[in-house]
């Protein structure tokens, strides 16, 4: 079995959804999931054309943002929420990754992959944390680390550095507004096919790296989708500032 089976059971119907980074991949496949499951989604990525196709495939809304820039992020969050009429779930999928060797990491590059990978996550979370703690009614935010926010990878730059702020972002958030109904938690990914390095992908290296699992393949989008999913539903009402692997094995702690 490549990928989880896909069954719908309604069980996020009526919940009002932003996800960024949801205009393909991970983030794309998470969006999907909650839309068959009965939530309505909007989607923030600078990805207009895929985004607008996505959004309206799934009956959703499509918000155009640079993550760069945190005024047009914080507008897109709000527009976002405000075209939902509120909001219960926030996942910050959106991402990147740039393999440099860290005596070549310019300061540019640094920031570049944090103001992305963490401070973005930050904006949209204020956003979203303060209209669900006006709201009364609690919420659920869903932070995409990553398997190198736990070991780490030679000649991935500041991403493995990006993605450990992600988790400690989360766990801080998960403390602060746990008193509000609010749950936080991180998810890990390993090796997953996606758009995101398919252009210097080869087929060795892919049975290189599906080797390290247990399972023996790599993960599919839609892997990731089927815990975030649990996460969005009342199933995870109790887990909060976790930073869960969903790696095939690759790490187990």
């Amino acid at each position: 079995m490549s990928t989880p089976s896909v069954t719908t059971t309604a069980r996020l119907a009526g919940t009002r959804v932003v996800v960024t980074g949801g205009a393909r991949g991970i983030g794309g496949a998470i969006a999907a999931s909650y839309s068959r499951e009965g939530a309505r989604v909007a989607i923030l990525d600078r990805l207009v054309g895929e985004g607008t196709a996505l959004a309206h495939e799934l009956g959703g809304t499509f918000h155009p943002v640079d993550l760069l820039d945190p005024e047009a992020t914080t507008a897109a969050t709000q527009a976002a929420v405000d075209g939902l009429g509120g909001v219960d779930v926030l996942v910050n999928s959106a991402g990147i990754l740039r393999f440099t060797p860290l005596l070549d990491l310019t300061v540019e590059d640094w920031n570049e992959t944090f103001s992305i990978n963490t401070r973005a996550m930050l904006t949209t979370m204020q956003v979203v944390a303060r209209r669900m703690i006006a709201a009364g009614t609690g919420g659920k935010i869903i932070n995409l680390a990553s398997m190198a926010a736990k070991k780490g990878g030679a000649g991935e730059g500041a991403y493995p550095a990006s993605k450990a702020a992600v988790v400690a972002l989360t766990r801080v958030a998960a403390l602060e507004w746990g008193r509000y109904g609010i749950t936080a938690n991180s998810l890990c990914p390993g090796y997953i096919l996606t758009e995101m390095g398919a252009a210097t992908r080869t087929e060795e290296m892919v049975r290189e790296w599906a080797s390290y699992s247990p399972l023996g393949r790599l993960g599919e989008p839609e892997d990731v989708a089927a815990v975030a999913l649990f996460l969005a539903s009342h199933d995870s009402d109790y887990l909060t500032g976790q930073a869960i692997n969903v790696t095939g094995g690759m790490v187990m702690h």
